[in-house]
């Protein structure tokens, strides 16, 4: 729960700030890290969908949806890494485990005084790692990636739907193998018994 109010507190904070910026510009722009703290979930109650819909342009600058299905091979996405990072490639890769959404409150810190819920929807995700530097349209190479040890502390997360490029296309390096030959893995929710040691990104739609 307090890596998902730490997900949330800069949206309540960037929600605050907008709908009453005389009011909270002096508080809603902090990033004190026990600020998640005052973010609260009406009714600790968090509603589950199962499709989500992403909207997004094409490279001919067409407007186009994506379907989101966590039930179905329709669960990959793409966001841009951040550009602190030192990173070659610009894009991170996620399988969507979960679509959520809740009422939260953000109860301080002081200065904030609207105490009322906001619907904030959230998608928790599985990462996949890059293995290789980024292969350009020249080369005409794939880019290969896989899913990180569960134990990881960054091996799941929380986005923004609106922080979501696309649904991405991602597929098994069939020859490599599968994680677990014997079929048996350790999440039911991860789903990381259907897990492939490695994987091809097929990426459409965006050029560099």
């Amino acid at each position: 729960m307090p890596k998902l109010k730490k997900h949330l507190l800069p949206r309540l904070q960037d929600m605050l700030k907008y709908e009453a910026p005389a009011q909270n510009a002096a508080t809603a722009g902090r990033n004190d890290p026990e600020d998640y703290n005052h973010v609260f979930i009406k009714k600790d109650v968090m509603y589950r969908h199962k499709i989500a819909h992403i909207n997004y342009t094409t490279y001919d600058v067409r407007r186009a949806q994506d379907i989101i299905h966590v039930d179905t091979s329709r669960c990959n996405v793409m966001v841009f890494n951040n550009p602190e990072d030192d990173d070659e490639n610009p894009f991170s890769y996620a399988r969507v485990i979960g679509i959520f959404h809740v009422n939260a409150i953000l109860a301080g810190p002081e200065g904030i005084v609207d105490c009322r819920p906001r619907r904030l929807e959230f998608l928790w995700v599985r990462w996949y790692r890059c293995i290789s530097a980024m292969h350009t349209w020249e080369t005409g190479k794939l880019d290969r990636i896989h899913f990180p040890p569960m134990a990881d502390e960054d091996a799941f997360g929380f986005l923004d739907p609106r922080d979501i490029l696309q649904a991405s296309h991602i597929t098994p390096i069939f020859t490599l193998g599968q994680v677990h030959r014997d079929g048996i893995g350790l999440s039911r929710i991860a789903k990381d018994d259907q897990d492939w040691r490695f994987y091809y990104v097929t990426r459409y739609g965006i050029r560099r």
